[in-house]
Protein backbone atom coordinates (compact mmCIF):
# COMPACT_ATOMS: atom_id res chain seq x y z
CA UNK A 1 0.00 0.00 0.00
CA UNK A 2 1.49 3.65 -0.96
CA UNK A 3 1.78 5.74 2.33
CA UNK A 4 0.98 9.00 0.97
CA UNK A 5 1.63 12.62 2.77
CA UNK A 6 0.64 15.95 1.57
CA UNK A 7 1.52 19.36 3.13
CA UNK A 8 -0.50 22.33 2.02
CA UNK A 9 1.85 25.94 3.25
CA UNK A 10 0.80 29.16 2.51
CA UNK A 11 3.42 31.55 0.86
CA UNK A 12 3.50 35.13 -0.49
CA UNK A 13 1.59 35.10 -3.21
CA UNK A 14 0.70 31.15 -4.21
CA UNK A 15 -0.26 28.10 -2.52
CA UNK A 16 2.13 24.98 -2.63
CA UNK A 17 0.82 21.54 -2.07
CA UNK A 18 3.48 19.02 -1.52
CA UNK A 19 2.61 15.30 -2.70
CA UNK A 20 4.88 12.52 -2.08
CA UNK A 21 4.82 8.95 -2.74
CA UNK A 22 7.08 6.72 -0.41
CA UNK A 23 6.73 3.76 -2.29
CA UNK A 24 7.79 5.11 -5.73
CA UNK A 25 10.18 8.22 -4.29
CA UNK A 26 7.90 10.58 -6.59
CA UNK A 27 7.66 13.99 -5.18
CA UNK A 28 5.45 16.81 -6.65
CA UNK A 29 5.23 20.19 -5.74
CA UNK A 30 1.52 21.94 -7.42
CA UNK A 31 2.36 25.83 -7.20
CA UNK A 32 -0.97 28.34 -7.82
CA UNK A 33 -0.47 32.01 -7.79
CA UNK A 34 -3.11 33.36 -5.07
CA UNK A 35 -2.87 36.25 -7.14
CA UNK A 36 -3.23 35.46 -10.82
CA UNK A 37 -6.06 35.58 -12.87
CA UNK A 38 -8.35 32.82 -13.55
CA UNK A 39 -6.89 31.69 -16.62
CA UNK A 40 -3.39 32.27 -14.75
CA UNK A 41 -4.09 29.51 -12.49
CA UNK A 42 -5.42 27.09 -14.87
CA UNK A 43 -2.55 27.35 -17.18
CA UNK A 44 0.06 27.23 -14.13
CA UNK A 45 -2.39 23.78 -12.97
CA UNK A 46 -2.23 21.95 -16.30
CA UNK A 47 1.60 21.44 -16.41
CA UNK A 48 2.15 20.09 -13.05
CA UNK A 49 -1.57 17.77 -12.93
CA UNK A 50 0.03 16.47 -17.11
CA UNK A 51 3.43 15.57 -14.33
CA UNK A 52 0.73 14.65 -11.48
CA UNK A 53 -0.75 11.76 -14.18
CA UNK A 54 2.28 11.28 -16.39
CA UNK A 55 3.27 7.56 -16.02
CA UNK A 56 0.26 6.68 -14.05
CA UNK A 57 -2.01 4.12 -15.59
CA UNK A 58 -4.65 3.43 -13.18
CA UNK A 59 -7.67 5.56 -14.32
CA UNK A 60 -9.17 5.75 -10.92
CA UNK A 61 -5.80 7.25 -9.41
CA UNK A 62 -5.80 10.11 -12.08
CA UNK A 63 -9.55 10.69 -11.49
CA UNK A 64 -9.08 11.31 -7.79
CA UNK A 65 -5.88 13.36 -7.93
CA UNK A 66 -7.02 15.45 -10.54
CA UNK A 67 -10.44 15.91 -8.08
CA UNK A 68 -8.20 17.02 -5.39
CA UNK A 69 -5.71 19.28 -6.97
CA UNK A 70 -9.11 20.88 -8.72
CA UNK A 71 -10.78 20.95 -5.37
CA UNK A 72 -7.54 22.68 -3.07
CA UNK A 73 -6.68 24.85 -6.14
CA UNK A 74 -9.70 26.91 -6.71
CA UNK A 75 -11.63 26.02 -3.57
CA UNK A 76 -14.87 24.70 -5.59
CA UNK A 77 -17.60 23.07 -2.97
CA UNK A 78 -17.34 19.66 -4.78
CA UNK A 79 -15.62 17.95 -7.47
CA UNK A 80 -15.84 14.88 -8.71
CA UNK A 81 -16.18 12.08 -11.34
CA UNK A 82 -19.01 9.89 -12.61
CA UNK A 83 -18.57 6.71 -14.67
CA UNK A 84 -20.71 5.48 -16.81
CA UNK A 85 -21.98 1.85 -15.97
CA UNK A 86 -24.76 1.52 -18.34
CA UNK A 87 -27.70 3.08 -18.03
CA UNK A 88 -26.25 5.25 -15.22
CA UNK A 89 -23.90 7.59 -13.49
CA UNK A 90 -21.83 5.76 -10.45
CA UNK A 91 -19.90 7.68 -8.31
CA UNK A 92 -16.55 7.82 -8.66
CA UNK A 93 -13.74 10.04 -7.22
CA UNK A 94 -14.19 12.85 -5.58
CA UNK A 95 -13.43 15.72 -3.00
CA UNK A 96 -16.01 17.24 -0.52
CA UNK A 97 -19.57 16.27 1.03
CA UNK A 98 -21.00 12.97 0.37
CA UNK A 99 -22.82 12.95 -3.32
CA UNK A 100 -25.40 11.53 -4.74
CA UNK A 101 -24.16 7.67 -5.80
CA UNK A 102 -25.91 7.49 -9.07
CA UNK A 103 -27.67 9.63 -11.66
CA UNK A 104 -30.10 8.23 -14.51
CA UNK A 105 -29.28 9.20 -18.19
CA UNK A 106 -30.59 12.51 -18.73
CA UNK A 107 -31.67 13.24 -15.36
CA UNK A 108 -30.05 16.48 -13.68
CA UNK A 109 -27.18 18.73 -15.18
CA UNK A 110 -25.29 15.54 -15.03
CA UNK A 111 -27.60 13.50 -16.78
CA UNK A 112 -28.14 16.03 -18.91
CA UNK A 113 -24.60 17.03 -20.18
CA UNK A 114 -24.34 12.55 -20.76
CA UNK A 115 -27.09 12.89 -22.80
CA UNK A 116 -26.68 16.31 -24.98
CA UNK A 117 -22.69 14.91 -25.23
CA UNK A 118 -22.06 18.46 -24.24
CA UNK A 119 -20.56 20.79 -21.35
CA UNK A 120 -23.41 22.49 -19.44
CA UNK A 121 -23.00 25.64 -17.16
CA UNK A 122 -25.42 26.42 -14.42
CA UNK A 123 -25.35 29.81 -13.28
CA UNK A 124 -28.20 28.85 -10.91
CA UNK A 125 -29.05 25.45 -10.18
CA UNK A 126 -32.54 25.97 -8.92
CA UNK A 127 -33.62 27.80 -11.99
CA UNK A 128 -32.34 24.22 -14.12
CA UNK A 129 -35.25 21.93 -14.75
CA UNK A 130 -35.18 18.81 -13.07
CA UNK A 131 -31.91 19.50 -10.80
CA UNK A 132 -31.00 16.93 -8.53
CA UNK A 133 -29.92 18.72 -5.10
CA UNK A 134 -27.07 16.21 -3.72
CA UNK A 135 -26.54 19.32 -1.44
CA UNK A 136 -28.56 22.14 -0.89
CA UNK A 137 -26.13 23.60 -0.61
CA UNK A 138 -24.98 23.76 -4.38
CA UNK A 139 -25.66 26.69 -6.13
CA UNK A 140 -24.00 26.32 -9.29
CA UNK A 141 -22.38 23.84 -11.76
CA UNK A 142 -20.13 23.08 -14.44
CA UNK A 143 -20.07 19.63 -15.80
CA UNK A 144 -17.79 18.05 -18.45
CA UNK A 145 -18.56 15.22 -20.03
CA UNK A 146 -15.08 13.04 -20.97
CA UNK A 147 -15.85 11.69 -24.31
CA UNK A 148 -13.23 8.45 -25.56
CA UNK A 149 -14.75 6.92 -29.50
CA UNK A 150 -17.37 9.24 -29.68
CA UNK A 151 -19.22 7.89 -26.34
CA UNK A 152 -19.50 9.74 -23.13
CA UNK A 153 -17.28 7.61 -20.21
CA UNK A 154 -17.34 9.81 -17.39
CA UNK A 155 -17.93 13.20 -16.27
CA UNK A 156 -16.42 15.53 -14.27
CA UNK A 157 -18.91 17.74 -12.19
CA UNK A 158 -18.10 20.84 -9.93
CA UNK A 159 -20.19 22.85 -7.72
CA UNK A 160 -20.18 25.57 -6.30
CA UNK A 161 -21.97 27.26 -3.05
CA UNK A 162 -22.13 30.18 -4.43
CA UNK A 163 -24.24 31.96 -7.61
CA UNK A 164 -22.57 32.28 -11.38
CA UNK A 165 -19.54 30.85 -10.70
CA UNK A 166 -18.49 29.66 -13.43
CA UNK A 167 -17.74 30.93 -16.75
CA UNK A 168 -16.23 30.11 -20.52
CA UNK A 169 -12.74 30.06 -19.20
CA UNK A 170 -14.07 27.15 -16.75
CA UNK A 171 -15.05 25.34 -19.60
CA UNK A 172 -12.22 26.17 -21.73
CA UNK A 173 -9.55 24.92 -19.23
CA UNK A 174 -11.57 22.25 -17.69
CA UNK A 175 -12.24 20.43 -20.94
CA UNK A 176 -8.24 20.85 -21.43
CA UNK A 177 -8.15 18.93 -18.20
CA UNK A 178 -10.22 16.31 -18.57
CA UNK A 179 -8.73 15.54 -22.09
CA UNK A 180 -5.52 14.07 -20.13
CA UNK A 181 -7.45 11.31 -18.83
CA UNK A 182 -7.10 8.23 -20.47
CA UNK A 183 -9.97 6.03 -21.01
Amino acid sequence: MNNIRINRAAFTGSAIFHIHSFDHHVAEDLHIPADSTLKEKYEALIPQLESLINGEPDLIANMANMAAALKEAFGFFWVGFYRVEGEQLVLGPFQGPVACTRISYGKGVCGTAWKEKRTLLVPDVDQFPGHIACSSLSRSEIVIPLISAGEVSALLDIDSDQLDTFSAVDAFYLEKITSLLKF
